[in-house]
């Protein structure tokens, strides 16, 4: 069996994973829930790709290093799973001895994307779905002494119509490398036997000064909840796990960019009998509010907290040169975050993608409002390209437009609105999650009317884009429409939603020595060198941006933060080596926008 190796291999960022000893990744990956008892399962395991079909490895083929997918150089192995494949996984575990007498819960943060899992030959469970985290109790199965975990994964990436995103099995254009099996991180905790806490909701209400919450355990039991700030308790409340609770705040400081205020909280589990804390979990929210409303021009416009907001940021699509989906270590994840801020953004779009719980946990401590995509089941369209470019009206309710997207099973459209669910549930507690997006240029896209509106039931107290960029259904709280190449223009139809630009721009500049492939090249307009890229983004900004603010323009994303393999449009090259403008330039570029925002609300 070969030994991990460090993969040499293309283009590296600064956070690369150097030592097979080190643990990548080992922050507490749940912030929104914080036991103190827990213990990181990334490092080495033993890995084997085999038939699909057989029951288990005969050997194994060299060791990976979790939580990095099989197709990254991080890995260590650097290779597809094809749809015939099996990825298998083994690795040893023994328990600690305060944890005996405890229910253990084996967590995997994400996962892609069936997989079955099993514990000294007993299965523990299985799950499908590729990025939202799941849990197995495995108590029943342990023994004495050294354990054994074998997980077997099958991925089918664009062969079949699992929700994916942009994976493909043959990159191109603006599709990459696919991941498969373990790309998050894996952990276990211990929970009291009796009874403990299993989930939180938590809803603010400014308007009424009230933090709803609803604490749910596995069994019922009396909850008791404290809202700090520093070591002062600011609130206090209690209930019965799984009824929804109040609790009501004085005078409450609301989270924003300029302010992104954060509450620390204390959830307690007390046993009916004695009156005993059986369970007890940290965590923590904020209090703000996301609305629609007509502005001071009668224009649709964002408010946040009451107040006129404009939306502009990046297109972030989180992926890494060495490690695909997933951040090569806490300061990679950082960074897109940091320099978003830096740079004068008060938004992101997350595209297509669900990020670690960490990564929306900075997002709610720097103050960056997020705009969060669903995934899809791809883009089947070069039919859909050819009906938008020639402005067609598409009925997404009708067989024909379900088929071309990818749509055509019964099997298909459930498993999205489950996996929809289940994000959304995943999600909820994020404050700086302030508009869903359900579909993507007609990606995968069925019924957006019907789903918009069930997102919309789902979390009123978020916005909605129902359908971004193309096929407009007429729903959701946007008018949105991506625009690249052509001028930024306004529809000339009056429309009571908000008019988003969610995607324009995706300017490239191609730097030599950062480059994922020198051969191929994607992007919409090319630029020779740095100044013909700040001269073009300056007159995109104050000549074409800037004059739709004052006709009603109420938010933007640019694409995009950083280049993606053979997309080379990003602020930064792909390594987060260079960035391709001077960032004063793209500062003061921001700050223009958001005065001409305000001087537009003002008069």
């Amino acid at each position: 069996m070969k030994t991990w190796k460090r993969i040499r291999d293309g283009q590296e960022t600064p956070w690369v994973p150097e030592r097979a000893d080190a643990i990548p990744l080992e922050e507490y990956p749940r912030p929104q829930m914080v036991r103190s008892d827990w213990y990181c399962l990334n490092g080495l395991w033993e890995y084997a790709v085999c038939c699909r079909e057989l029951e288990h490895p005969k050997d194994w083929d060299g060791e990976i290093l979790v939580p990095f997918a099989l197709e990254t150089a991080a890995s260590g192995v650097k290779r597809p799973l094809l749809p015939e494949d099996r990825l298998w996984y083994r690795r040893t575990f023994a328990i600690r001895e305060h944890w005996k007498g405890k229910r253990i819960l084996l967590n995997f943060e994400a996962v892609d994307w069936e997989c079955r899992c099993l514990v000294n030959g007993h299965e523990a469970g299985f799950h499908r779905g590729g990025y939202v985290p799941f849990s197995f109790d495995i108590s029943p199965f342990l023994k004495e002494g050294e354990n054994e975990l074998i997980l077997s994964v099958w991925d089918p990436t664009d062969s079949h119509w699992q929700q994916r995103g942009k994976q493909v099995l043959n990159p191109k254009m603006c599709f990459y490398t696919a991941t498969s099996g373990i790309w998050q991180t894996v952990w276990m905790e211990a929970v009291p036997m009796e009874n403990s806490i299993e989930s939180l909701k938590m809803t603010p209400d400014a308007d009424a000064s009230i933090l709803e919450l609803t604490v749910c355990a596995r069994e019922a039991g009396e909850i008791r909840i404290r809202a700090l700030t520093g070591s002062s308790v600011v609130a206090e409340c209690r209930g019965i796990s799984g009824e929804p609770l109040e609790l009501h705040m004085d005078h409450p400081e609301l989270w924003s960019p300029d302010n992104p205020f954060l509450y620390d909280l204390e959830i307690e589990l007390v046993s009916p009998a004695g009156g005993q804390v059986t369970d007890r979990v940290e965590s923590y929210f904020a209090m703000r509010k996301i609305s629609r409303a007509p502005g001071r021009t009668g224009d649709a416009t964002v408010f946040l907290n009451d107040e006129p907001v404009f939306l502009h940021g990046p297109l972030d699509q989180g992926y890494w040169p060495e490690s695909g989906m997933t951040a090569p270590s806490e300061e990679a994840l950082l960074f897109d975050l940091e320099k978003s801020r830096s740079l004068g953004f008060n938004m992101i779009r997350k595209h297509i993608k669900v990020e670690c719980r960490r990564w929306y946990y900075h997002a709610d401590r720097l103050g960056l409002m997020i705009i969060q995509d669903m995934m899809c089941s791809g883009f089947e369209g070069n039919r859909n390209l050819l009906y938008f470019t020639l402005g067609q009206r598409v009925n997404d309710t009708r067989k024909r437009h379900q088929r071309i997207a990818n749509r055509s099973t019964q099997e298909s459209r459930e498993d999205f609105e489950r996996e929809l669910g289940e994000v959304m549930n995943h999600l909820h507690n994020y404050p700086s999650i302030v508009i869903w997006c359900p579909f993507n240029e007609s990606w995968g896209q069925f019924d957006a009317s019907r789903i918009g509106g069930i997102v919309k039931k789902r979390d009123p107290s978020r916005l909605v884009d129902e359908t971004s960029g193309w096929f407009d259904q007429w729903g959701g709280d946007f008018l949105s429409r991506h625009i690249y190449i052509r001028k930024l223009r306004k529809p000339r139809k009056k429309d009571s939603r908000v008019f988003f630009i969610s995607e324009y721009g995706g300017y490239n500049l191609q730097v030599q020595g950062h480059l994922w492939d020198e051969n191929h090249k994607f992007g919409y307009r090319m630029y020779k060198n740095r100044e013909a890229l700040e001269a073009a983004y300056t007159s995109l900004i104050r000549n074409q941006l800037i004059p739709l603010i004052e006709r009603g323009l109420g938010a933007a994303v640019y694409t995009q933060m950083s280049d993606v393999e053979i997309e080379s449009n990003g602020y930064f090259t792909y390594d987060r080596k260079v960035c391709k403008m001077d960032e004063g330039l793209i500062l003061q570029l921001n700050r223009d926008i958001y005065a001409a925002f305000k001087g537009r609300e003002i008069r």
